[in-house]
């Protein structure tokens, strides 16, 4: 079965420094029909004004992913960890007992254009990590690469949960095939750029929710550029 997730029927919060749609149920904007799917419980497609950001806040017992589009973001947090990371460079901080970070555009003149994932955790009390790494040199076009799982297997960042996350840059007319099976659910979220999957088209910021289905997933890019996540859940 198969099932869309507009983008402009997406939550929105605009703030003064803050241009967020929610893929799923968040802060002020509830739905109880999109509470997550599966152990996805937030996609947030978030754009920062510069010199703007999320000031320092806790997370426990959550698995949270950044993936950076365009432009910079800062993070520090409370385990002494600080990094800034540029497009193609994806973090993961398992929150586990619990754990404090901010996230901060340190540009002066460019917003920055990021995902915010939060995946539900295995058991409660892990203990906290972060991890970050560039996959702008593995992201071969027109070929999903594994970037998050809960292995680590394929230099992938590792979480506590059984999921796969895969990142594709894609080109208009190529296709990137994925094969699924019933017995696990799977979402694909269009960062940007258009593509159609089994020919049912999507543009950035569209969901597809996939159960259910044994059969293969022909991916195939509509614009000159394109980029998605593909999550493999339980």
């Amino acid at each position: 079965m198969y099932s869309l997730r507009p983008a402009n029927e997406r939550g929105h919060t605009l703030t003064d420094w803050l241009d967020s749609f929610h893929t799923f149920s968040f802060g002020q904007y509830y739905d109880p029909q999109y509470m997550g799917f599966g152990d996805l419980r937030v996609i947030n497609d978030d754009v920062v004004a510069p010199g703007k950001g999320f000031d320092m806040h806790p997370h426990d017992n959550m698995e949270i992913i950044s993936i950076v589009l365009s432009g910079a973001l800062e993070h520090k947090d409370s385990l002494g960890s600080g990094a800034v990371l540029n497009p193609g460079e994806v973090k993961v901080m398992p929150a586990g007992s619990g754990i404090f970070h901010s996230e901060f555009n340190p540009s002066s003149t460019e917003p920055v254009h990021f995902l915010q994932i939060w995946i539900m955790t295995d058991r409660r009390g892990h203990r906290p990590q972060y991890g970050q790494k560039s996959f702008a040199c593995t992201l071969i076009e027109n070929q999903p690469v594994l970037i998050v799982s809960g292995d680590g297997r394929e230099d992938s960042l590792r979480i506590n949960q059984d999921v796969e996350v895969y990142q594709c840059l894609l080109e208009e007319n190529k296709s990137a095939d994925y094969q699924v099976s019933p017995e696990h659910k799977y979402w694909i979220q269009v960062c940007y750029g258009a593509v159609s999957v089994n020919d049912r088209p999507l543009v950035a910021g569209d969901g597809l929710a996939v159960w259910d289905e044994k059969a293969e997933l022909k991916i195939r890019g509509i614009d000159p550029n394109s980029n998605f996540l593909l999550f493999r859940l339980k």
